[in-house]
């Protein structure tokens, strides 16, 4: 089994910035991808940004404000949020899919992290 965690939500004002982290314990042998989604009062599931052993990739609606980072083993995470917009407002998961050591992929979901947006 594997635990994920995000943190840093709050409340900031237009035109600020928030740094989220995502950390990931537990049955570990390597993760795939860590990413980021949101749901906002338009959208149940919204993509922000992912990165995989393959690349990064950000949603559109973020493209230019927001920057993914990991550490080397993918485990921990952070978004970094700037310009932040009324619309950015919402809870933010932290998405990973890891193999466990019998090498078997899962995706785990942590519980969300409240962002506000507000003057």
């Amino acid at each position: 089994q594997v635990q994920v965690t995000e943190s840093g939500g709050e409340t900031v004002q237009p035109g600020g910035s928030l740094r989220l982290s995502c950390e990931a314990s537990g049955d570990i042998f390597t993760v795939n991808a860590m990413g980021w989604y949101r749901r906002t009062r338009e959208k149940e599931r919204e993509f922000v940004a992912q990165i995989s052993k393959i690349g990064r990739n950000y949603g559109d609606s973020v493209k230019g404000r927001f920057t993914m980072s990991v550490d080397n083993d993918m485990t921990t995470g952070s978004l970094q949020m700037n310009n932040l917009k009324p619309e950015d407002t919402g809870v933010y998961f932290c998405h990973v899919n890891s193999a466990d050591h019998q090498l078997k992929s899962r995706d785990y979901w942590g519980q969300g992290t409240e962002v506000t947006v507000s003057s």
